[in-house]
């Protein structure tokens, strides 16, 4: 059985044969004729296709162009056509943006205006990282964000309090194209028994392998209605978090408790993005600039893997073996991670082109342990895009290990670095900015300890 049910825009939809690939926004824009989300990147970068998702989770704002349709399962979706009120009264946020002059050739403003929709029903106020996945080259975000201010004082109209539509469990057989299991171990059993399917959680990536690369996944098991899988425990003096857990759930629930790693979470992407993206998929994707294991490696993560009901614990960098090749059998899947409850000195730094929404060129993760006189009793240092996987720095660990704390050591593990890493070069930096600026992160981990000031929006010459 293949079947989706859902609603768009308030009307309950139910359709059939559904391929496991098509995206929302195709589909919305050759079925439905709702032309008004638009195509841009078609990879998740512009926001121009953002449409507002309420399931079980809560009200998001999502890509449609990288979003496929069997994810909706259960879920009510809103287009910018549908922010208006029946009687054609403008969202609060609309009538905002046609106030303050808020667009121009308004290919980008439909996504706009659902994320700042997304955000005004959450009563949110942090414009600038509401949009940071929503490009803009008309009109500028000085007249979007006064007219996101402007909206703050509305009420959030009855008609967008829509609760998800609720839909019975499916039956899927062997020749199914797709599978959504609902527990690990229904999932577990699926997987043993198709090793070959593709699993999609978030599909962040895997819409791309789709959209660009134009790839048949099928097979395909989706995990977003995985329920075991999305869970953050706490497990004595450690946190156990689940495949599942998006980054903005991730985030939410890791801040209390680690806030000088905040930043990197926030500059993971963008909002949309956020909220789809599963801490699994990001590990088991196994991307050698990828912004969640280095900070996890040097936290010390244990990853946890499952196959049918067989189970396994690794180090977490033990399970990147080369680029794009980890320690995973055929039908193994990533069930959970755990990280220490408590880590004071970890710190995590993020190095690219621009500050919002863009590839790391290199992301640093480090953290110690002192002893009472001072010497450097354990340290972990951990890097992406330094080489073809995530990978600590052993001979710049073993130059702290032992010494005292302090600047003479980090410059010492600095020049250890050479003995690490030969970084490539590549559109987004050069092999010396590479290992110059990996070095330097560990001046800027000194100074940030010392409580010395060391954002990057915040030093000044």
């Amino acid at each position: 059985m293949t079947e989706v049910s859902f609603s768009l825009n308030g009307t309950p939809v139910h359709l059939r044969d559904v391929a496991p690939t098509r995206t929302l926004l195709d589909w919305l824009r050759e079925e439905r004729g709702l032309t008004g989300t638009k195509e841009g990147c078609n990879e998740g970068d512009c926001g121009a296709c953002t449409v507002m998702v309420t399931d079980a989770r809560g009200t998001r704002a999502l890509n449609a162009c990288i979003l496929f349709l069997p994810q909706l399962q259960g879920a009510a979706v809103r287009t910018v056509e549908g922010l208006a009120a029946p009687d054609g009264t403008p969202h609060p946020v609309q009538q905002a943006l046609v106030d303050h002059h808020g667009s121009q050739c308004g290919f980008c403003t439909p996504g706009i205006v659902v994320s700042l929709a997304v955000a005004h029903a959450a009563g949110r106020q942090d414009h600038d990282d509401v949009l940071a996945g929503n490009l803009c080259r008309c009109t500028g975000y000085a007249p979007i964000v006064r007219a996101a201010q402007a909206a703050c004082a509305a009420p959030v109209p009855d008609w967008m309090r829509e609760a998800p539509p609720a839909v019975g469990r499916r039956i899927f057989t062997e020749n199914s194209s797709f599978w959504q299991p609902e527990s690990g171990d229904e999932l577990a059993a699926l997987y043993d028994a198709h090793p070959g399917a593709t699993l999609v959680a978030g599909a962040t990536d895997a819409g791309l392998w789709v959209t660009k690369g134009l790839r048949d996944l099928a097979p395909v098991i989706f995990l977003n209605r995985v329920a075991d899988l999305q869970r953050i425990e706490l497990q004595g003096e450690h946190l156990r978090i689940g495949a599942g857990v998006t980054i903005a759930e991730l985030r939410a629930a890791l801040a209390p408790r680690f806030p000088a790693l905040d930043e990197l979470w926030r500059r993971y992407a963008s909002e949309q993005v956020r909220a789809a993206a599963t801490i699994g998929g990001n590990i088991a994707n196994g991307s050698p600039i990828g912004d969640g294991p280095p900070v996890l490696i040097a936290l010390g993560a244990r990853l946890h893997l499952r196959r049918g009901d067989a189970r396994r614990e690794i180090a977490l960098e033990d399970f990147f073996l080369a680029y794009r090749r980890q320690d995973r059998a055929p039908g193994e899947f990533v069930e959970a991670v755990t990280i220490p409850a408590s880590a004071p000195n970890c710190r995590a730094y993020k190095l690219s082109k621009r500050f919002d929404q863009d590839i790391s060129a290199v992301c640093g993760a480090f953290d110690v342990r002192l002893e009472a006189d001072g010497r450097v009793a354990a340290v972990r240092l951990a890097y992406g895009g330094m080489a073809g996987t995530p990978r600590r720095a052993p001979a710049a660990e073993a130059a702290l290990l032992g010494q005292p704390w302090g600047l003479p050591a980090i410059l010492a593990a600095r020049a250890a670095l050479a003995h690490d890493f030969t970084p490539m070069t590549d559109l987004r930096a050069s092999a010396a900015y590479r290992l110059t600026a990996a070095g330097n992160l560990l001046i800027r981990w000194h100074h940030d300890l010392a409580r010395l000031p060391v954002h990057v929006r915040g030093v000044q010459a």
